[in-house]
């Protein structure tokens, strides 16, 4: 018996636990697995070192961050969309040993691991490769033997954009991931989050990869049944609702705008009166997308706000966004919400400012192995931004106005100009470069490069410059359009205001989606 024995009645031990497109497997056909795969990485990975997950949604994938935190290691969870390159720099960076891939991400991890010899790849759904051990014969080289559960846990490693062209590492945040001193206390505390909120069935609609949706993964070690999807397809969506009786789901509001553009005949056809919690987050709602779903679906949504470094900062449910439009809530403890003028004071409630929160722990952000970038995020110890303006109003409810840092937000995805502007900088035609977001009616927002080439040379297509990305960068960070342009308006201290460059293209004042 593994720990998922701990939060699974023997009467329930034969219900299907885990499904995707291509699988199913039951709490107990899961729990051998489980075993078999925390003895390997055991065995495999020193307490120092990680343990990297590169795949899109799939039962495996969820068995290997399981295991890894049954082993008392650190998972990395990888956007299944890096380039090689990307990818090597996060293998290095997180010092990760052990890589689990899925099929849709070899050629990438095989790119990257070309680089770094040390890192074993184990494949799942994969042809016979060079380099690679295949799932099934590693968990067959494993004793199938309860492992030892007397170790301390350790929290998942995220990956944020960062602004200077490199991603930042940060551990899963405490109100996150609880803390515990042994695995065996871990798996416990997930029961119980599990049974606090409705989590009978969970549907991973968001990839795994991302820090909210990996809570559903830590439902599943808590004892919830968990489906996934490779993809988000809006009507195969409410067909999982319906055939699993879907419970709870983590989701972003281009999910709501795409259920919502199926026709009314479609939409009223799936049973979704399962769903009780849909979290989302990642990107502002629009007033009248998050009315549209609870008229539908009933006051099931939480909207959480935060960041990969901070989890939930605020939050707000159904009723109260109903009653404050547009508010992504009321701060969430440990954290309090102020805002900063410009002379770096906290002003009155109705005020328009930077938005900051203090985290009553005394925390704030940790960036994992950067104290420089730590110290920045801070104006104060252990108060912090997120690089958003705002107000806060009289009953505590947040409201964003507008965006302080040029950060882009399309689909939920955090994509940072500056990785993608060093990027087009190295194309030999071009002088100088910024990259904005601006409005997309189904991301939110898209990203967006305005050029300015060397003089005397020749516009290149746009082909050659989306080649150029492509190579170097995922495709979701590359730019969706292309303006060439006199002058990008540095002034004489070399800065550009990101906020008047997305100005003209932006309907009103405000320049975020």
């Amino acid at each position: 018996m593994s720990l998922l024995s701990r939060n699974v009645g023997a009467d329930s031990w034969r219900d299907e636990a885990l499904a995707d497109e291509r699988a199913s497997l039951t709490w107990q056909e899961a729990d051998g697995i489980l075993n078999r795969a925390t003895n390997g990485i055991l065995a495999e990975v020193s307490a120092q070192r990680r343990v990297g997950v590169f795949a899109r949604n799939c039962v495996e994938q969820a068995l290997a961050h399981t295991a890894t935190l049954a082993a008392g290691r650190s998972s990395v969870p990888i956007n299944s969309f890096l380039a090689a390159s990307e990818l090597a720099y996060v293998l290095e960076d997180g010092a990760v040993d052990l890589l689990f891939v899925g099929p849709e991400c070899m050629e990438a991890a095989l790119g990257a691991v070309g680089e770094i010899p040390r890192v074993r790849i184990v494949g799942w759904r994969c042809d016979d490769t060079s380099g690679v051990t295949s799932w099934i014969d590693w968990l067959a080289q494993q004793p199938d033997i309860e492992p030892t559960t007397n170790i301390r846990p350790r929290p998942h490693l995220h990956y944020t954009s960062g602004t200077t062209g490199r991603p930042k590492a940060v551990e899963t945040p405490p109100n996150m991931f609880p803390t515990c001193d042994t695995v065996t206390e871990l798996f416990d505390a997930l029961g119980a989050e599990v049974r606090a909120i409705p989590s009978g069935v969970c549907l991973a609609a968001a990839p795994l990869y991302h820090t909210s949706p990996m809570r559903l993964i830590r439902a599943f070690a808590g004892g919830a049944k968990l489906v996934t999807m490779d993809h988000f397809d809006p009507e195969q969506f409410l067909a999982e609702v319906e055939k699993h009786r879907v419970e709870r789901s983590v989701m972003v509001p281009t999910h709501f705008r795409r259920l919502l553009a199926l026709d009314e005949k479609t939409r009223r056809s799936y049973d979704v009166s399962s769903l009780q919690y849909i979290s989302h987050t990642g990107a502002a709602c629009p007033v009248d997308v998050k009315e549209q779903m609870i008229e539908w679906i009933g006051p099931v949504l939480v909207e959480f706000y935060g960041g990969t470094e901070t989890g939930p900062a605020a939050k707000i449910d159904s009723r109260e966004a109903l009653e404050h439009p547009g508010s992504v809530g009321r701060a969430a403890a440990p954290f309090e919400a102020v805002i900063i003028g410009e002379d770096e004071q906290e002003l009155p409630p109705g005020s328009e400012g930077k938005l900051y929160f203090r985290d009553t722990s005394g925390r704030g952000i940790i960036y994992v192995n950067d104290p420089e970038k730590t110290r920045q995020a801070h104006i104060a110890p252990a108060t912090f931004t997120l690089g958003d303006v705002g107000y806060v109003d009289e009953d505590g409810f947040v409201f964003i106005t507008d965006r302080a840092t040029d950060m882009i937000v399309s689909g939920g995805v955090n994509i940072y100009p500056a990785e993608v502007e060093q990027v087009l900088i190295g194309f030999a035609a071009i002088e100088d470069v910024a990259v904005i977001g601006v409005p997309n009616a189904d991301m939110g927002e898209e990203v967006k490069a305005l050029i300015v080439l060397k003089p005397g040379i020749a516009q290149p297509v746009p082909g050659e410059l989306d080649r150029h990305c492509r190579n170097r960068l995922a495709g979701f960070k590359c730019p969706r359009s292309y303006a060439f342009v006199a002058s990008i308006g540095r002034n004489a201290m070399g800065k550009v205001s990101k906020r008047e460059l997305r100005r003209p293209y932006w309907p009103t004042e405000r320049t975020i989606g």
